[in-house]
């Protein structure tokens, strides 16, 4: 249980969307607080981020809940300030912020402007200025870990979701980038790829935008998987962000690691 132990971590999208099932970023401010981090918990909803925090077992009384909004690049160098007035150094930055269907249409024959740019505004551009804020600080410290949550839809081609696909391509060509560019300082960076989860902000909300069944909509979902016919969980994100953070990972760098239940290994099956 000390696999972070004196470690300082940043989650971003450290709350959740309504739902029942935990999300992705819940889970992983709770199982890296369990670990022994000292986590600035941050999201746009800054209660939502301290539940989080609450929910963690023997909680850390270091660990924080800070508001900001990924839109608002200002917003996010303050929250890695504030991370370095308290602790004075950041080991991790876990980025799981991300906009789906909630965003709009997103088929080529409907996509706007407007729709086009607030997606990759939340989930591509917010990641890439929350690691141009920490790259300083990591480089002079000669270490850290940035972890980035894209999704198994930036490979495969099922999806018509045009906005989402791309930010999250953007993003595992990004964490690629940042890896090789900071390698030299013993910084780390690699990205998640969900496959399909039962989190809130997978089922609950297309619950809320079809009008269809969680149990209709679970089914469905799960009868793409091959592993057990059964979708993944925010914990088993969290414990692969989990793994990737810690010095089990040492030699980890530049990879997608797809968190999946073998659907990217299904193409082409």
């Amino acid at each position: 249980m000390d696999r972070l132990k004196g470690k300082v971590a940043i989650v971003i999208g450290a709350g959740q969307s309504e739902g029942e099932a935990v999300g992705n970023g819940r889970a992983t401010t709770i199982r890296f607080v369990q670990e022994g981090a000292s986590v600035l918990a941050v999201d746009r909803n800054v209660n939502s981020a301290q539940e989080s925090l609450s929910m963690a077992s023997d909680v850390d009384a270091g660990s924080v809940a800070i508001q900001a909004d990924v839109e608002i690049s200002r917003s996010l160098e303050l929250a890695i300030d504030a991370a370095m007035s308290r602790w004075g150094r950041i080991d991790v930055l876990h980025y799981n912020v991300g906009v789906s269907i909630m965003a709009g249409e997103q088929t080529l024959e409907l996509l706007t402007d407007d729709v086009f740019d607030r997606v990759n505004a939340i989930n591509l551009r917010g990641a890439i200025m929350a690691a141009k804020y920490v790259q300083p600080i990591m480089r002079k410290q000669r270490s850290g870990v940035v972890i980035n949550v894209a999704s198994i839809t930036a490979v495969e081609t099922r999806t018509p979701l045009v906005a989402y696909r791309t930010s999250k391509a953007g993003m595992i060509a990004f964490t690629q980038q940042f890896a090789m560019e900071n390698a030299e300082y013993g910084i780390r960076a690699n990205a998640i790829l969900p496959g399909l989860m039962e989190t809130a902000m997978a089922v609950d909300t297309r619950m809320h935008l079809t009008g269809r069944s969680r149990e209709d909509i679970v089914a469905e979902r799960n009868s793409r998987v091959p592993l057990r016919s059964r979708g993944g969980t925010g914990w088993d994100v969290a414990n692969a962000a989990l793994f990737l953070a810690s010095d089990e990972a040492s030699f980890i760098t530049g990879v997608s690691l797809p968190v999946d239940g073998g659907s990217l290994v299904k193409i082409g099956w």
